[in-house]
């Protein structure tokens, strides 16, 4: 094998060997030992963003980064295994009640999750708002939680799709990030590494997500379920909207006490319908067609229970106060009428600049700083009433922030004929199995 002939056929648009792909993965896997440098893998990633990937391709990529490192062994536990992955967006944190209602129902979850990035937030920053919360879970306590409790949101070892680790980190210094069958490989190398049975998708498009529009969503949804379709696993996708910030709250803290608020019966009807259908596909995917339902599991303090037992289990304190960000400033509504935009990028930016994101992976993040929305597009809203109120702990954030929400809004007149681009995404776009 030679890796320039590699990059030269990608370059002229010919499909990659399984020998080829499998000779490549593991030895850049292997770091300098292997061979091949960072700037010959970062031709490649441009040459397959110009290029492209067949099917094929994309399912052996995804299999030998894969094989570069472990896979959990779920099959002794007694539950059917599944698992959720979104690819981001504002105020997105269904996983946190999203998880233990699963569990409810009867299912074990292992959710593998990250921390946020850019204007989206993290699912690992928001459970570490919790006092003594851990994401660190060697492969043995994953294991012993999901057979004690049933399910467990927790980091990803170093040990799960390393080749993945690398070559990530090199794409997003080389502008090759934005390629379909490179992000659909990345996501489904470290969820297929979970071992779980079945997988459900929630792809995001809008201001707010990765995906600005539907149909690149769309795209990127059918290769994932076709990746996971490929490699055994039950997998099906729901596309949905990320204009607008889900729920009423963006930052850490924050989103962790509206998702109590969903564990309770109650929240934001946007969060609670996402959480159920999510919840729903979960478990018709790993053929629990008979299970309990996610919302009655919400509605009779069931999946509370289960949320109460995997903090504890991670080492958290269910009844701790969560931490309160030292400064607060009210963003008033410009004039009265109806809410017409509230883009969600601007909002998931402002949060960030709050302190409750990071611009790189070593930057802290405030676990009280964030946003809280108190009305939705389609709310009337009166002139100088609060429209959004700001979190953080440092007041010279107060600026940056209101700067990135300039243009976040539009207020328009209660007869005045929708503008072409009044009209959110709806929740949920498209299911794809």
């Amino acid at each position: 094998m030679d890796v320039i002939d590699i990059i030269t056929a990608k370059r002229d648009g010919a499909e990659l060997t399984p020998e080829q792909i499998d000779w490549l993965i593991a030895r850049y896997a292997e770091g300098p030992a292997g061979g091949i440098a960072d700037e010959q893998m970062a031709a490649l990633c441009m040459a397959v963003v110009w290029r492209g990937m067949t099917r094929a391709e994309v399912a052996r990529w995804t299999g030998a980064m894969l094989r570069s490192g472990d896979r959990l062994d779920l099959a002794g536990l007694d539950r059917p295994t599944t698992d959720k992955h979104s690819t981001g967006g504002v105020g997105d944190k269904t996983t946190l009640p999203l998880t233990p209602a699963v569990v409810a129902c009867g299912a074990a979850v292992p959710q593998l999750s990250g921390r946020g990035l850019g204007h989206t937030g993290g699912t690992l920053d928001k459970l570490e708002a919790i006092p003594g919360w851990r994401a660190e879970l060697t492969p043995g306590e994953l294991l012993r939680q999901l057979r004690e409790v049933g399910g467990a949101v927790c980091a990803a070892g170093p040990g799960l799709a390393p080749a993945d680790r690398r070559l990530y980190a090199l794409r997003d210094v080389t502008g090759t990030v934005e390629s379909v069958p490179l992000i659909a490989a990345s996501i489904m190398s470290k969820k297929l590494a979970e071992g779980t049975g079945a997988l459900v998708l929630d792809v995001k498009a809008g201001s707010g997500a990765f995906m600005k529009d539907t149909a690149s969503a769309r795209r990127l949804a059918r290769t994932m379920v076709g990746i996971g379709a490929d490699h055994g696993v039950r997998t099906r996708a729901l596309i949905t909207g990320m204009d607008v910030p889900l729920g009423r709250a963006v930052g850490n803290a924050l989103e962790v006490a509206e998702a109590l608020e969903v564990l309770a019966g109650g929240g934001p009807d946007d969060l609670v319908r996402l959480v159920v259908e999510l919840g729903r596909e979960m478990l018709a995917a790993a053929g629990m067609p008979g299970a309990k339902d996610p919302a009655d599991a919400l509605r009779d303090g069931t999946a509370m229970d289960a949320w109460r037992a995997m903090v504890a289990a991670q080492g958290g304190d269910p009844d701790a106060p969560l931490p309160r960000a030292a400064e607060r400033r009210e963003v008033p509504a410009p004039a009265t009428g109806v809410l017409t935009r509230l883009d969600a990028y601007a909002v998931g930016v402002a949060a960030r600049r709050l302190g409750a994101g990071r611009v790189r992976k070593e930057d802290p993040v405030s676990a009280g700083a964030g946003i809280v929305l108190h009305a939705k597009p389609g709310d009337r809203v009166r002139a100088g009433r609060p429209l959004l109120t700001l979190h953080t702990d440092d007041p010279d954030r107060f600026e940056p922030a209101a700067e990135a929400l300039a243009d976040a809004v539009r207020v328009s007149p209660e007869d005045a004929p929708p503008a072409p681009d009044s009209e959110p995404l709806p929740l949920i776009i498209e299911r794809i199995t």
